[in-house]
């Protein structure tokens, strides 16, 4: 059985839509990058505290991920208010960022802990863009304040790299790690 040590409504959709079948056990871990941390440092980390911090039986699989985005080696993690996600799309409106996911496989005593990097380019944000898209509550639980797969699909004009690591989960090295890690696939048919 794979544990997803994560609340992330994104990361249980991708994981279903992918095929693979798991339960969901909600770390509760401080989430706070430390002094001179680099971002995918912290991302990394993360994974590795959420992963550990929910229990497991020696069988059973735990995936853990944290995503951050990252501009001007600056961390846009959730925003806290509507006028923190309006500043961090007024940011990132015009150029590229980069989003970060930390994964981590942890099964019977072994940990695996990667990050996946995906280039982002905006177009340029109108602040009328950025009101109405704020005004929908979609940026308010999304690291970076926007969703890819969403609304904000429109100001995205390219990516270099996993789409679903925008999304919150880089689901071929999740698919890779588990098969190095021997998870039961579940045959279909």
């Amino acid at each position: 059985m794979l544990i997803l040590a994560s609340q992330s409504p994104r990361r249980r959709e991708l994981l279903l839509q992918a095929g693979i079948p798991h339960e969901v056990r909600v770390p509760g871990i401080e989430e706070r990058a430390q002094p001179g941390e680099s971002p995918a440092g912290y991302v990394r980390r993360l994974s590795i505290e959420k992963a550990r911090a929910v229990a497991a039986e020696p069988a059973e699989f735990v995936l853990a991920a944290d995503t951050v985005v990252v501009v001007d080696d600056a961390i846009l993690e959730k925003p806290a208010s509507e006028a923190e996600a309006r500043a961090m799309l007024a940011r990132l409106g015009g150029r590229a960022h980069t989003v970060l996911t930390g994964v981590c496989l942890r099964h019977a005593g072994l940990e695996r802990a990667q990050v996946q990097s995906t280039l982002v380019v905006f177009a340029p944000l109108s602040e009328a863009e950025i009101a109405a898209y704020c005004a929908s509550g979609e940026p308010m639980d999304k690291a970076g304040a926007y969703a890819i797969q969403g609304l904000a699909s429109k100001f995205v004009e390219r990516i270099d790299g996993c789409y679903f690591n925008v999304v919150g989960l880089p689901v071929p090295l999740v698919y890779r790690l588990l098969g190095e890690a021997g998870y039961p696939f579940p045959t279909h048919g």
